[in-house]
């Protein structure tokens, strides 16, 4: 059974840090140079754990976090009364089981007193791109560079509510 709940504890804390790490290894691979994953360490992902440990929601499978959202009011100055996905990351091994979906509701219920939400995606991450698409988000034409190892691209999506 999944539950999703706010993170807590400090085994939630690790959990999500693992689901951090390990997720974006499964998502990025193909897309972020190998001197990337030198930099990209567990212990960074749990320092950010437990250093930013507000408006994360972890999704468990019994007892195990599977995924995890990050989501809370837009800091960016050009939209008005607008939330933000900051993260969303479910294990590979979970993929199919409609747990992305789940999160993704939780985080919109979580925003529900914004106009809209936004979220950013690093540009050629095709299969997150296709699920934002399905659950109502949309291009708005903003872009920004990111440097993750080398310069990259993120686009930004807006869903209306």
């Amino acid at each position: 059974m999944l539950t999703i709940t706010p993170m807590l504890t400090d085994k939630e804390k690790e959990d999500k840090a693992y689901v951090h790490w390990k997720s974006w290894q499964e998502a990025y691979a193909h897309l972020l140079p190998n001197h990337f994953w030198k930099e990209y360490t567990l212990e960074r992902c749990r320092k950010w754990a437990f250093d930013y440990p507000n408006d994360v929601f972890v999704a468990k499978m019994e007892d195990k976090v599977a995924g995890f959202v990050c989501c809370a009011a837009s800091q960016q100055e050009d939209l008005e009364n607008a939330g933000e996905i900051y993260a969303i990351y479910i294990l590979a091994e979970y993929y199919g089981q409609q747990i992305g979906y789940r999160l993704m509701q939780f985080a919109l219920e979580q925003l529900k007193e914004f106009q809209q939400v936004s979220l950013w995606v690093l540009d050629g991450n095709e299969r997150a791109i296709r699920f934002y698409e399905r659950v109502g988000f949309r291009f708005d034409g903003v872009s920004k560079v990111v440097h993750l190892g080398k310069d990259m691209i993120e686009k930004r999506m807006i869903y209306t509510v």
